[in-house]
């Protein structure tokens, strides 16, 4: 643990855009894509069977301090 209470080799970074715009998360070895879901609520429970949405985020590469920025990719399935 790092002196304010974050994890050696992570990083903060900031979700721009999208249903989880503004959130702030830690980071480690600035990936480039992150994936963010939520579940989505059935009907019926069948077998252990779930359905979540999923966005996904990509680095801005012209960031090069903390915290990381990564913004909305609204064409990514």
């Amino acid at each position: 643990m790092e002196p304010d209470g974050g994890v050696l080799g992570q990083e903060a970074a900031v979700l721009v855009g999208g249903p989880a715009d503004g959130m702030r998360v830690k980071v480690a070895g600035r990936p480039w894509v992150l994936q963010v879901s939520f579940p989505c609520e059935g009907e019926a429970p069948r077998g252990g069977v779930r359905v979540e949405a999923v966005y996904v985020y990509r680095r801005d590469a012209r960031v090069k301090g903390e915290p990381l920025r990564y913004g909305f990719d609204a064409a990514s399935p």
